[in-house]
Formats: structure tokens, C-alpha cells, sequence
């Protein structure tokens, strides 16, 4: 499903470029729409950081992705059920079919939140000899209250490297996340807005750029001499 441009009211039409391919890739590399996944980080009932992954879903759409959100209602605390949970089970498939992520996060306490990091710690460095992240695109977002701030993006940096994604330089920071979004949800005409296009574009471009390299550019040495079996081991080992 694509999104049209009446669905994008705030957008400048002739100033939105469609992604030229061409200038990214060669004609051997894969052609399907790149494939993203969205998380956000809060289960209120109004919640910012959904609508601001629904804003960044729209414009990923109109990019040509295709684009799924999973809805963290419902998904346990990491160890608190078994990883054939339900909510386990579709986060962890979710990651395994994307080839790029957007993390949206409120900020709280000055950090992301728990219902961010919960949805990132069940997805593992490594399913057998397959690391489900590793050598994808990844893009970061964060809403908060108050002033503008970037701890959220700052830590969910860190936690892409640690995923060993490939995290565009690019970000976006939504203070006083309350006063840019309508009645309807949806975000008001601002450089704020601007920011999210520019995010979204910039990940489609990298992702585009990268995921048919993927598995050469993380290719290493050191994986090369050890078995799956060994590298299943010692990546999932206990540590607590």
C-alpha cells in the first residue's frame, strides 16, 4: 500500500523527490520495495510517539517501502515469558523480514523508555548462526514534554551499534510533542515536520544504497573461522 499525496498535506509537492534508484544501486541489485519496520515506545492511549511513527509510516510509503508497525501492547518484560510467546514470536519475525527500522521513542526520566527498550532486548544478537539486525538500516526518533532533548536518540544509537545496524546520520527530536500534533493526530506544518521527511528520505536512501551489500560489508575474519554452532553459543551464552 502505498500513501498518496492527499494523505501528506503539509508536504510541498514539488519539493518531495521520488528516491532515484539508479543513483544508489546497479541493475543487478534487488528491486522489491525496501522493507521497514516501525517501533514506538509508549502504550498510552494518546500517545506521540505512535503518531509520530504514523507520520514517518505515511512518508515511508509515498518512498515506495513497505512498511509494518508492531504494537507493543501485550509484548512481556524480556525473561518474563518464553521466547515462544505470541508477541515474541511476531516482534522477532517482524525483524527478520525487515531490512531497515525506525525506533520512535518518547522521552522519560530523560531516557527512552521501558516499553522501547523491552521491544529491543527481545530481539536477539543471534537466531542460531543468523544475527536478525545485523547490516540493517536503522533510523531514531524521540517526543518529549518539555524542551527539546536528545537522550532517547543518543541511547538508541548506542543499542543500534550494539544490534550492529547501520544507523544513518540523520535524527529527529519532537519537544513539546503535544503542541505539534492536531486534533486528528496528525503533525502540524513545522521545520519539526520537516525534520521527520528528511529522516525518512535519508533512510530510504541508505537502505537502498546498502541492504543488497549487507551481507559483504559485515562479512568478518573472525566469523569466518568459527562455526554457527559456536557463534550461536557464544553470543546467546548467560550472563546473569
Amino acid at each position: 500500500m502505498t500513501t498518496d499525496l492527499d494523505d501528506l498535506p503539509n508536504i510541498d509537492p514539488d519539493k518531495l523527490h521520488p528516491i532515484d534508484t539508479a543513483a544508489l544501486v546497479g541493475p543487478d541489485a534487488p528491486q522489491h520495495p525496501p522493507r521497514i519496520l516501525i517501533l514506538y515506545g509508549s502504550l498510552r492511549e494518546q500517545s506521540f510517539s505512535r503518531l509520530a511513527s504514523e507520520e514517518a509510516g505515511r512518508l515511508l510509503r509515498w518512498y515506495g517501502c513497505e512498511v509494518r508497525t508492531f504494537c507493543p501492547s501485550g509484548l512481556p518484560l524480556p525473561d518474563d515469558a518464553a521466547a515462544d510467546h505470541p508477541k515474541v514470536r511476531e516482534l522477532r519475525e517482524l525483524a527478520e523480514w525487515s531490512e531497515g527500522m525506525v525506533w520512535v521513542s518518547p522521552e522519560r526520566h530523560g531516557a527512552m523508555t521501558g516499553v522501547m527498550k523491552t521491544q529491543i532486548d527481545w530481539i536477539p544478537l543471534a537466531l542460531g548462526g543468523v544475527r536478525p539486525t545485523q547490516g540493517k538500516t536503522l533510523a531514531v526518533m524521540e517526543v518529549s514534554g518539555g524542551s527539546q532533548s536528545f537522550n532517547a536518540v543518543n541511547q538508541m544509537r548506542i543499542l543500534g551499534r550494539w544490534m550492529r545496524m547501520l544507523t544513518i546520520p540523520n535524527q529527529s527530536s519532537v519537544p513539546k510533542a503535544f503542541a505539534e500534533f492536531d486534533e486528528a493526530g496528525r503533525m502540524r506544518p513545522s521545520p519539526l515536520y520537516m525534520r521527520i521527511v528528511d529522516v525518512c528520505e535519508e533512510l530510504v536512501k541508505f537502505t537502498w544504497l546498502t541492504r543488497g551489500r549487507s551481507s559483504y560489508l559485515t562479512d568478518r575474519y573472525s566469523e569466518r573461522v568459527e562455526s554457527a554452532e559456536a557463534l550461536s553459543r557464544r553470543v546467546n551464552q548467560s550472563t546473569h
